[in-house]
């Protein structure tokens, strides 16, 4: 299995707009898909995500700094790096998450679940709606 993770861990940091095609050789023909916005099944749904990244982001990556691997699942650490489309020049956003991978018997993704906080990872970093969320979450820590 460790392998398998490997390949995974591979092909998500090297992830570019052509090696998108490159789903079905990692997911199963029935895998689901599920984080904070999307929840679909599919290679094709799948592919169509990370090719939705590529059209909306500018410089996207995956760094995955740690990982657990038990039976035929496991839990990745990464940190997704990108551009907002027209902010060139500007310092790379980040967002840190993790993901759960579940493997079928031919070694195949099964399940991918990310798991990520949009509210800290995203919102809050937006010129208006950040406030909002500062605000928000100073009201409720209070």
């Amino acid at each position: 299995m460790n392998d398998r993770v490997d390949a995974i861990v591979s092909f998500y940091e090297t992830l570019t707009p052509s090696s998108v095609a490159e789903v079905a050789r990692h997911y199963a023909n029935e895998a689901r898909f599920k984080d904070p916005f999307n929840d679909v099944q599919g290679c094709a749904a799948i592919e169509g995500i990370f090719r939705h990244m590529f059209a909306s982001l500018e410089e996207p990556r995956f760094v995955v700094s740690g990982r657990i691997v038990q039976d035929r699942q496991c839990f990745l650490v990464w940190e997704f790096r990108f551009r907002l489309r027209g902010s060139s020049g500007r310092p790379l956003q980040t967002i840190r998450g993790g993901t759960h991978l579940v493997f079928d018997e031919q070694g195949l993704i099964h399940l991918h679940r990310d798991y990520w906080d949009a509210a800290e990872e995203l919102y809050e970093k937006l010129p208006l709606l950040g406030a909002l969320m500062r605000w928000l979450k100073r009201r409720v820590n209070a």
